[in-house]
């Protein structure tokens, strides 16, 4: 049976482009729901459409893995699911630690995804005296007071930040001074950290605005077309009317 494993040399020393990289944690989460339907190979297109990528693009950012699977049989699912997580570093346990446990804080900390994704949440950090000791999906919170000890205690390289703007900064700088490299922010602000240290930023508020310019840009183009095409509308609207030009009576049932 085709596996898929065709190979180049080893990616790593030629680099991945970011926007392939971007794509691979979706292309894994389509391979994930095809294994878990026992799903034994895939084409190209296939998974394209259910990664919402297209296909040309898929078998190129898969030439950069040096897996061109196998002309009418596709790839194997599974070789994938091992190749992509291996790529992405999630065949070892990355510990994470989440500081600021309000509303946001706390819904990250019961979220089951970290954990099934080889992220381990290794303590949850909050400044609010009041929140120390209490658990939070089972694991209790700690004053931020202890940050720098519990970042070296557990190796911790990933912090996600859920604090308020405010707060973030000096946050962010106190997880880059204990050593952490990689920074996910909720905060609604822009961090600035050193060289070498990546930061990956989460805003739903700018999302929803995005999402908001977009259905504005929808209604102008239907108010738009029917400006253009007052005809089509005053059909519509005498089909509505009864004989007497009024809005016809509700029909017997």
């Amino acid at each position: 049976m085709a596996t898929g494993r065709t190979h180049r040399p080893a990616t790593r020393s030629r680099g991945i482009p970011e926007a392939t990289v971007a794509r691979l944690p979706l292309y894994l989460r389509a391979l994930t729901g095809l294994s878990e339907r026992s799903v034994p190979t895939v084409s190209s297109e296939e998974l394209a459409a259910a990664a919402g990528v297209n296909s040309a693009k898929l078998r190129k950012d898969f030439s950069y893995l040096g897996s061109y699977g196998t002309r009418g049989v596709g790839y194997d699912v599974e070789y994938l699911v091992y190749q992509i997580s291996r790529e992405l570093g999630l065949t070892q346990d990355w510990p994470v630690v989440i500081v600021g446990i309000g509303n946001l804080g706390a819904a990250l900390a019961n979220y089951g995804g970290f954990a099934s994704r080889g992220f381990r949440v290794a303590a949850l950090i909050d400044a609010d005296p009041a929140m120390a000791g209490k658990p939070v999906a089972g694991i209790p919170v700690q004053h931020s007071d202890e940050l720098e000890k519990i970042i070296s205690d557990n190796g911790v390289s990933i912090g996600v930040i859920a604090t308020p703007a405010g707060a973030a900064q000096p946050v962010c700088d106190r997880l880059v001074a204990a050593g952490v490299t990689s920074i996910l922010n909720f905060a609604p602000t822009v961090l600035t950290v050193p060289d070498g240290v990546d930061v990956r930023k989460v805003d739903l508020s700018i999302e929803l605005q995005i999402l908001a310019f977009h259905e504005q840009r929808k209604a102008g183009e239907e108010a738009a077309n029917q400006a253009a095409n007052p005809t089509a509308a005053h059909r519509g609207d005498a089909a509505e009317q009864g004989p007497d030009g009024d809005v016809p009576a509700v029909m017997p049932a």
